[in-house]
Order: structure tokens, then C-alpha cells, then sequence
């Protein structure tokens, strides 16, 4: 029988409550994950859907499922206990005010990062979900191409938005017209950095640019790290706004 609203169901589908011995076996499914595992925690209300995000990632053995929850205080319950890398959440979800989530989960499991899923293509909210804490954003129509990728880009500290998002993106951010100040300091970038700025505010993740630029992850994180020191940059919607400030991308 479907517990769609239960707190948590293990990779062997047993439920987890306080006594010692069902806290011992969540500790286990916790200490499946290897260091070069990826665990995760499905957050949704409906048992289809998370089975159905399960099979999307059977084939994905550097991600395990480790727990599943059916709602959003469910999901930090579970996350608090069992310390996943990365939570996939639902964004509609009954009984759940995601902004109150979001904030939660970086407020006290800051190193839990959280991917957003949604039925939604287009979302009003995508900008203010980010700042609340959210790390990534990704529609369930194109989970079964993208979930794998999605989560290991949140894991490695990434902040996921699909290309086709950024212009969404763009026009949430407060638009201005572009500046001869902005224009100066875009200039400041050597070419490399100007690459990268343009290519992370149109959505794309640090894997992407890396093959673009024909370099490792690490050599692109460098290039954010300068950027960011640069500019002042301290979260994904700054090289946005930048962006538009400086005629890089159009809302």
C-alpha cells in the first residue's frame, strides 16, 4: 500500500522511526554511499513519482537513493538524519510552502544541497527559489534526460539552471539599462573570464563549459573564483544581472 505521505521509505522499502535499531539501519543506508557516491533523497508526494525517479537513476552508480519523503518538513526530518548529499524536492507539494523549506535546509543543513523539480516550465518563483537556498532547477518533463546530470552538477557545487531557463532567468532579475560602468568592468575579464561570465549567466553548468572551452571542471571553477572576486559575485542571479547591465543578455 502506497504511503504517499510517510517520512521515509529506505532502498528496502522499510519505514524509519526513533528506536535504536531503525536509527542504526538509516545510519546503514547513509553509510551506503561511498565517497564517490552521490546520496540523494527523493522529496515528493506522490510514491509513482519517486519510483519513477528511481528507475531513471538505476543505471547511475555513483548516485544512490538512500530515503524518500512525502513532503517538505518530511524531507528535512529525513535530510537531518541522514545527511544525503543532495535532495531532489518537489515544488507543489501538499502542505508545504517551498520558500519555508528552502530556507530551513540552509539555515541548518547547509551542506544538504537542493534541487528543485517541478512540472513547470515556466516559474514565476525560479529567482527568489534560488536565493532562498535552492542550488538547481529542473522540470520533471525533462528529468529522465537530465536528472543524473542535474544532481551531479548541485553535488559538485554547481548551481544547475538549464540553458533554456536563463531567459526566464533574465527577465525575474530586475532589468537596467546597460552601463558604461558594467562595459569597464566586463573588460576587466581576461577572455577566458568573459567566456565563462556570459556562458554561466545563459544557464549553463561548469561541465558544459569545461567541454566548450575544451578544459578540466576545476580550471573552469577557477575562472568563477576570479570572476567572482572581480566583480563581487556571490550568487548565480549577480552574473545575470551583470550580464544584463553590461548587454550581454537580453531579458
Amino acid at each position: 500500500m502506497d504511503n504517499d505521505h510517510g517520512e521515509l521509505r529506505l532502498l528496502h522499502g522499510r519505514a524509519i522511526t526513533d528506536s535504536p535499531r531503525q536509527l542504526k539501519q538509516l545510519e546503514a543506508g547513509r553509510d551506503r554511499a561511498t565517497n564517490s557516491t552521490i546520496s540523494i533523497v527523493l522529496a515528493d508526494d506522490h510514491a509513482m513519482i519517486r519510483e519513477g525517479l528511481r528507475l531513471v537513476l538505476r543505471h547511475t552508480p555513483d548516485i544512490s537513493v538512500v530515503g524518500e519523503a512525502g513532503d517538505g518538513f518530511s524531507a528535512l526530518r529525513v535530510a537531518s538524519r541522514l545527511r544525503p548529499d543532495v535532495v531532489v524536492l518537489d515544488l507543489d507539494m501538499p502542505n508545504t510552502d517551498p520558500l519555508v523549506v528552502l530556507r530551513e535546509f540552509a539555515r541548518t543543513l547547509a551542506s544538504v544541497r537542493v534541487l528543485i523539480l517541478t512540472m513547470h516550465t515556466e516559474d514565476a518563483r525560479l529567482v527568489t527559489l534560488l536565493e532562498a537556498g535552492a542550488h538547481g532547477y529542473l522540470t520533471k518533463e525533462a528529468a529522465s534526460r537530465d536528472l543524473a546530470d542535474a544532481i551531479r552538477a548541485v553535488a559538485a557545487g554547481e548551481v544547475y539552471v538549464r540553458p533554456d531557463a536563463a531567459r526566464l532567468l533574465a527577465s525575474a532579475v530586475v532589468p537596467r539599462r546597460t552601463t558604461d560602468t558594467a562595459n569597464g568592468r566586463f573588460k576587466s575579464l581576461s577572455d577566458r573570464e568573459k567566456i565563462v561570465l556570459r556562458m554561466v549567466a545563459q544557464g549553463f553548468n561548469g561541465v558544459e563549459i569545461a567541454r566548450h572551452l575544451q578544459v578540466s571542471t576545476k580550471t573552469v571553477d577557477a575562472y568563477k573564483r576570479r570572476i567572482e572576486e572581480k566583480l563581487g559575485f556571490e550568487h548565480r542571479t549577480h552574473y545575470v544581472r551583470f550580464a544584463i547591465e553590461a548587454g550581454l543578455l537580453v531579458p
